[in-house]
């Protein structure tokens, strides 16, 4: 690269080594909810480095263009921020992916069209340029169109069910030979000025793959697609960066790649389903239209605000399970409100976060840090399922899935074998729900019909601050 305003180019080196440093102190500070904050100043320092460095060490011109996309994209980013609500955060996620994807492919269509290419690279090098060009167009691609979809399930413009194409596994293996045969034509055609045909064919088979891909996923592995697509998202940076010779956002992206994959990896864990066959797609069947539990399992036991506050007065042990329905809600602040309430009385009150709760990977804890619930009271599944025996009460805050005994009663049914929060075995659970409506995966729940189970129907927010007044 040419040097810019910064002839020097130790300090731009410099600079990406600081900001490197920041942006894995950004990644263990966000491994954790009390460090959570700090690593989001991490990060963003570290992206202000980041972006100084290479305006100032690398531009040479265009600086009134440069400075009109930052104005613009940084104005637009700004006003997504404070317009989005908590419950969009998940598609916001999704959404921000895709233009990662985006930018990956229109980087790679203008380094491969610049005229100076044949003439910098010969040979050997000029191979393994286009290569990569091509995977960060072909990653990028696929996340972009993957992440649109997953934009659309996640804010329901698109169903949550699982579209199940015939030979869906042989499609989408044609369309990975596809992409090895147009790679081989394009790296062939290159060094002739040729290229640009099968880097096109390519692409629209790109984009095919990755709307295929997700349309197959079912709405409750929808948490782990998210974690997926960011990880897609850090790998077609890192092709960037090898396209671009920048060693920052190799590095960067390989963090992002990386991470995203692990965190992918853990969640399945948390389900007990295997990566590979989530990405094949077919879990999660209807859209939560369906009347959770059929004719013979009995009939459910509703209860009023009244009734639930003198239940929890009388409590010793409580236990709060949130799911989506509270982010719908919003009732995080009523929640926060009630729980010091019962602390105030005595009452031991600790939260159960299921891995996968909510439509994004850590969707509950942020909900409880944003209404300010103490960190040493919000627990992970593992900590907490063994203590619901002792527990007095189990509130569930519109949840269904993660709390579905169906999943431990029944092994071949649909989410068969996934660990839930064991919620029936203590004494009392009251489930806060509109309606009997089935959850994201459209599984039925027989926790609704057990005899220790209360229904408490209506908004929650709603329902919770009756119980608060009359608490």
């Amino acid at each position: 690269m040419n040097p810019g305003i910064i002839s020097n180019p130790g300090i731009a080196t410099v600079s990406y080594i600081i900001a490197t440093i920041l942006f894995i102190l950004a990644l263990g500070g966000l491994s954790h909810q009390e460090t959570a904050r700090r690593g989001n100043w991490y990060g963003i320092i570290g992206m202000a480095v980041a972006l100084a460095a290479t305006v100032l060490g690398f531009v040479t011109a265009q600086y009134a263009l440069l400075v009109g996309a930052l104005v613009v994209g940084g104005a637009i980013g700004l006003w997504a921020a404070r317009r989005v609500q908590m419950t969009q955060m998940p598609e916001l996620v999704a959404i921000l992916h895709s233009l990662v994807g985006l930018a990956a492919v229109a980087v790679g269509f203008a380094n491969f069209m610049d005229p100076g290419r044949l003439e910098h690279y010969l040979g050997v090098e000029l191979t393994i340029h286009d290569i990569e060009t091509y995977l960060g167009i072909l990653i990028g691609a696929v996340t972009f169109s993957g992440s649109v979809i997953a934009f659309g399930k996640l804010s329901g413009r698109i169903g949550g069910k699982p579209l199940i194409l015939p030979a869906r596994h042989w499609l989408n293996l044609l369309l990975l030979l596809a992409a090895i045969a147009y790679g081989y034509l394009f790296v062939a055609q290159s060094p002739q000025g040729g290229g640009l045909v099968p880097l096109l064919i390519m692409t629209g088979v790109a984009l095919l793959f990755g709307i295929h891909m997700v349309m197959a996923i079912g709405g409750a592995d929808m948490p782990v697609v998210v974690s997926m697509l960011n990880s897609y998202s850090g790998w077609a940076a890192s092709a960037t960066g090898f396209m671009l010779d920048n060693d920052l956002l190799i590095v960067t992206g390989a963090l992002v790649g990386s991470s995203g994959a692990i965190l992918s990896y853990i969640m399945c864990r948390a389900m007990n389903r295997r990566f590979l066959a989530v990405i094949a797609g077919g879990f999660g069947t209807s859209e939560g239209t369906q009347v959770a539990g059929g004719e013979d399992q009995g009939e459910v036991f509703p209860i009023d605000a009244e009734e639930t506050a003198l239940l929890l007065d009388a409590a010793k042990e409580v236990m709060i399970i949130p799911g989506y329905g509270m982010a719908v809600a919003q009732a995080q602040h009523i929640v926060h409100e009630l729980t010091q309430a019962l602390r105030d009385k005595g009452v031991n009150v600790r939260f159960g976060i299921h891995p996968v709760a909510g439509r994004m990977p850590g969707h509950m804890n942020v909900l409880l840090a944003e209404a300010k619930v103490p960190y040493d009271i919000v627990f992970e599944m593992d900590e907490i399922n063994d203590d619901f025996p002792e527990v007095d009460v189990s509130i569930v805050i519109g949840a269904n899935d993660i709390v579905n005994p169906s999943a431990l009663e029944e092994p071949e049914g649909p989410i068969g074998g996934m660990p839930v929060l064991e919620c029936w075995k203590g004494k009392t659970t009251i489930v806060l729900k509109r309606s009997m409506a089935t959850g994201y995966a459209g599984v039925q729940n027989p926790l609704f019909f057990k005899d220790n189970t209360r229904m408490l129907f209506g908004d929650a927010k709603e329902s919770l601050d009756a119980v608060f007044k009359a608490l």
